[in-house]
């Protein structure tokens, strides 16, 4: 594979979005992201006509074996039947990983945004990820939480596994990000496609950005907002993902 030749694209946008147990927030989160207009018109990026670029949506929801009535919200959404939404379920939890690599396989659309179902990140931010692919200056942004964007709430303990793993990131592949773990990575379709991924949970970051590196695509980060919640919230990561990361990024700066 290698990066586009920069001509700019007009495509659907396909949002990945993993759910386990999420009904607190399931319903905001659909509504927030059925609510934002993507309407992109800079840097260049416009349709054919020179007027702003448009993108249809499509919202991939991939509950992974929820069992506090996420589902029952989901299948009260989908006899809706919405034109804009699929579902898919797994019978079992399997993780973050494991739920990404069904939504991508579900995806029909040119580019790809992953959003967590949690309210940490914010759809509104999808134009300011999606316009330097749409002016065809790269093919992967990722949204940092570290480029002074609004920011509230992130621990101390995050905080520091966080540039942690970044700085082993940049250490180990030569590069200069500042937010490697970050939810929100946006991507042409082209760049999974043939990408074989194998992780079943939080390592998905690690792998994802570690064959993305190899495959010599740049990452363009751009500036987001970010409202973390606390373990007590239903914050799934820990200290241990930490580690799992790290040796997900060792693997495959060797292997594939």
């Amino acid at each position: 594979m290698k990066p586009s030749d920069g001509a700019p694209v007009e495509p659907r946008l396909s949002i990945i979005m993993p759910v386990y147990n999420e009904i607190g927030t399931l319903e905001e989160i659909i509504r927030r992201v059925r609510a934002v207009e993507i309407t992109v018109n800079a840097d260049g990026a416009t349709d054919l006509n020179g007027g702003p670029t448009r993108l249809e949506k499509e919202i991939i929801i991939v509950d992974d074996g929820s069992t506090d009535g996420t589902r029952d919200i989901l299948a009260r959404l989908q006899r809706d039947e919405p034109e804009d939404l699929r579902i898919i379920y797994h019978e079992r939890n399997g993780g973050k990983g494991a739920a990404l690599r069904t939504g991508f396989e579900a995806a029909t659309g040119a580019i790809y945004v992953v959003q967590d179902a949690d309210l940490e990140y914010n759809p509104g931010d999808y134009v300011r990820l999606l316009a330097p692919i749409l002016a065809g200056r790269t093919d992967v942004v990722y949204g940092s939480r570290f480029l002074g964007g609004p920011r509230a709430a992130m621990s101390l303990s995050h905080t520091l596994g966080n540039k942690g793993v970044t700085w082993f990131t940049n250490f180990l592949y030569g590069t200069v990000l500042t937010d490697m773990e970050t939810c929100y990575k946006c991507f042409r379709r082209d760049v999974i496609e043939g990408m074989t991924l194998h992780s079943q949970r939080f390592e998905i970051e690690a792998e994802l950005t570690a064959k993305i590196l190899k495959r010599k695509y740049p990452i363009v980060e751009t500036p987001i907002s970010y409202n973390g919640r606390q373990f007590h919230e239903g914050k799934k990561l820990t200290w241990r993902d930490g580690f799992t990361a790290i040796a997900a990024l060792i693997k495959y700066r060797f292997s594939d």
